[in-house]
């Protein structure tokens, strides 16, 4: 029988590397999907992954038991990404950003025929501020306040950045499901 979350936890505070292992085995899957959301490659994801659990494994002091473990993981997984992903857009080269339109779209549209594939597809494409911020606020939770804190941006920087990301998807996931776009 698997060993629970505490008790791992409570194994790899007393340096016992069979727990190390099983709460890396228990966790990273879980971690690795977060930080391929905030990473540019796989190969910076698996980095973000390890400096995680680096993280996890010498903070443990830190964790005081208010919340669940995998929220306090998650959250150092989430910092870690957004962290390796500054470091990347400081000394890579700058990507373009598009500048999203308004998009109208008619009553009813049919984008049953796109695979969640697909669709992560186009979130995994929206240029990288857009696509952090969308990933923080919709699937982590946070708040504008939070992201901007994370990013070092303003609150109203962070909307803008999610209407603008929401926009483009949006008008992308027409292209894809070929839905005809209505502009007033």
């Amino acid at each position: 029988m698997a060993e629970s979350i505490d008790a791992l936890v409570e194994g790899c505070r007393r340096g016992k590397p069979a727990a190390q292992r099983g709460l890396y085995e228990r966790l990273g899957y879980q971690l690795m999907g977060v930080c391929l959301r905030y990473c540019p490659s796989r190969a910076e994801a698996e980095d973000a992954l390890q400096l995680t659990f680096v993280k996890i494994f010498t903070r443990l002091d830190q964790f005081q038991g208010q919340g669940p473990f995998e929220a306090w993981a998650r959250r150092i997984a989430v910092t870690t990404s957004l962290n390796l992903w500054k470091q990347h857009q400081q000394r890579g080269p700058q990507l373009a950003t598009e500048e999203a339109h308004d998009v109208h779209h008619p009553d009813g549209t049919p984008f049953d025929q796109l695979s969640a594939d697909e669709v992560v597809r186009q979130i995994n494409s929206l240029p990288p501020g857009y696509r952090t911020v969308l990933n923080l606020y919709a699937i982590e939770g946070y708040s504008h306040a939070e992201i901007g804190e994370l990013l070092g941006i303003s609150e109203g920087t962070s909307k803008s950045q999610l209407s603008r990301a929401r926009h483009l998807l949006e008008q992308r996931l027409h292209r894809q499901a070929h839905i005809p776009h209505y502009h007033d």
